[in-house]
């Protein structure tokens, strides 16, 4: 008998409390939500003290109001960080508080909007609340990340539903994605992340020196640096509390070496960004630095992105993703980078993940620079895997071996 609408919702909260943030006793929880996410966000909340959490506190965002700020703020004052804001956010990670966030917008929220004007907004963020994304990137708390569905995102998703479906629709496909339309759910994800486990264990004994892709519109060599490690599905912090960054996730991933990529690529899917959308855009990279790009749609803003700082011009993640994931059988493009970066291999531009890399996270900058993690204020995740993609695996001795072939793993 199918599960009611209402106890996959409930599933959902408790995977996201229990494997996802892990949320331990004794601990407070900082979660995020939109406004239109509050029947996920009460459950969460519920979960979060069934499992012994000491306090919870909520913050609401809004995109309509962030769109009104945008159209109509004084420029200082829009790029003018409040206290209370940073504080919230850089407070619960200084106290080690478990972060989980349900992250949803509407991917063309900001399209009529100068991308000069998003840019410098998400640049003022971005270095106000340093600390606590410093704290995230180097596992310093158990953190999560989730989505749930928004009308103007579903419409874009299901164009061609009825309107009043398009929602359920886009919950059946989250739900699906991460596993809560199964019986026992969180048996489902131990099993899932056991089979992540075996990918990354192979590729960290195999401790290739760089990946060659090979795919229409790209001829890539991605150095990687000594010492990376693969990671995938579970991640440990600092003080040992196993978490899953994100759900869902398909990914097994580690960082490249900052100054050795060369060659072209192209990508595979479209980009969400900055309320903008970014279409048939590709790189070419020239000792490690992007020396060219180009954008059928959205150039305005791929090239913000690449101007945020030095280190946006670079790499900072490489992830390896089948073709046959489940998201990717979906054939659905969600316009949201959570879902489409586990349907496709992808790169990242901008920074690499401390922990990624053997010592990283008690390595300081200098040191983590001079052994190839590239440092940047953002992170954003680009997909270029497909059915035509090709990758080796280099190893240490120049040799090269099969690892993916026609988007599949090869070994």
């Amino acid at each position: 008998m199918p599960l009611s609408f209402d106890t996959k919702l409930k599933n959902y909260a408790d995977l996201i409390v229990q494997v996802g943030a892990n949320v331990q006793k004794g601990q407070r929880v900082l979660l995020q939500s939109p406004v239109e996410g509050a029947a996920l966000a009460r459950l969460v909340h519920e979960a979060a003290y069934e499992a012994g959490a000491s306090y919870v506190d909520v913050l609401w965002g809004d995109d309509a109001v962030s769109l009104s700020n945008f159209k109509h703020a004084d420029e200082n004052a829009l790029t003018e960080v409040p206290e209370w804001f940073k504080r919230a956010r850089i407070d619960a990670a200084q106290r080690g508080d478990a972060l989980i966030s349900l992250r949803a917008s509407d991917p063309q929220l900001l399209k009529d909007i100068d991308p000069e004007r998003v840019a410098a907004v998400q640049k003022a963020y971005r270095e106000a609340l340093k600390p606590y994304t410093d704290a995230v990137i180097n596992s310093d708390v158990n953190w999560c990340l989730v989505t749930l569905p928004l009308k103007s995102w579903a419409a874009q998703v299901f164009p061609d539903a009825a309107p009043g479906e398009q929602v359920d629709k886009l919950w059946d496909a989250i739900f699906r994605a991460v596993r809560v339309d199964q019986a026992d759910p969180v048996n489902a994800w131990h099993e899932h992340l056991a089979g992540l486990e075996r990918r990354r264990e192979y590729l960290n004994n195999k401790q290739y020196s760089a990946l060659k892709y090979t795919a229409p519109g790209t001829d890539l060599t991605v150095g990687l640096p000594e010492g990376h490690l693969w990671l995938g599905g579970y991640q440990p912090t600092n003080s040992g509390v196993v978490y899953v960054a994100n759900m869902p996730t398909e990914e097994v991933f580690t960082l490249p070496h900052k100054d050795r990529v060369d060659g072209t690529v192209q990508s595979s899917k479209p980009l969400a960004y900055g309320g903008q959308v970014i279409d048939g855009f590709g790189f070419t990279f020239k000792n490690g630095e992007v020396v060219d790009f180009h954008a059928e749609q959205g150039e305005d803003t791929l090239r913000q992105l690449l101007d945020t700082d030095a280190g946006a011009k670079r790499l900072g993640e490489v992830a390896l993703v089948p073709h046959s994931s489940p998201i990717s059988q979906a054939d659905t493009l969600f316009f949201n980078t959570l879902f489409d970066e586990n349907a496709a291999s992808h790169l990242a531009l901008g920074r690499a993940y401390r922990f990624t890399l053997e010592g990283g996270t008690e390595m300081g900058d200098d040191e983590a620079r001079a052994a190839g993690a590239n440092e940047s204020l953002t992170h954003v995740d680009f997909m270029i895997g497909s059915a035509e993609t090709d990758i080796d695996g280099v190893l240490p001795d120049g040799a090269a071996e099969p690892l993916m072939r026609g988007g599949e793993w090869a070994v």
